[in-house]
């Protein structure tokens, strides 16, 4: 990492400290991109859904070791049935938004291992639709400010 990228990373750190304090923090954070949360309807996510998902996120650490959670895990910290959770996962990869991956050995199964891809496809329209308009209010926001132009400095005389 660079010093420039490692210095951008501890002010947004230090930022988020000043809104959650340094406990809650240092005692873990997860990353969820707000356009899934403000396009949640459009999605068709449910809050449990949204739930499934950061908590999913809240443990999908990087880009390569994908979340693996079991649903007893996620039932409990959601109080809800695990055949609840299940049935949500169920429909999430209906819809294209999550991938579940199996994972056995020989002594039997293990936790599935779920992949974003398809979520992530899902909500980058948005995204993208998002930024444009952040580009859009950015130009314009320039033009208002060339439109008023820069201050018109006269030379004044100075006789004693």
């Amino acid at each position: 990492m660079t010093a420039q990228k490692q210095t951008d990373g501890t002010a947004a750190l230090r930022t988020n400290e000043k809104k959650w304090t340094k406990p809650l923090m240092d005692a873990g954070w997860t990353a969820l991109p707000s356009v899934i949360i403000e396009n949640q309807r459009q999605l068709d996510l449910s809050p449990l859904d949204i739930n499934i998902v950061l908590y999913l996120a809240s443990k999908w650490w990087t880009a390569e070791g994908k979340p693996f959670p079991s649903k007893a895990t996620m039932a409990k910290a959601m109080q809800v049935h695990s055949r609840t959770i299940q049935k949500h996962i169920a429909a999430l990869e209906g819809a294209g938004y999550i991938h579940r991956e199996e994972r056995r050995t020989p002594a039997g199964s293990k936790t599935n291992i779920y992949h974003l891809d398809g979520l992530i496809a899902a909500v980058k329209p948005f995204a993208e639709e998002k930024l444009a308009e952040m580009q859009d209010k950015a130009e314009m926001a320039k033009r208002r400010q060339n439109r008023r132009g820069a201050p018109k400095l006269r030379l004044v005389d100075s006789e004693e």
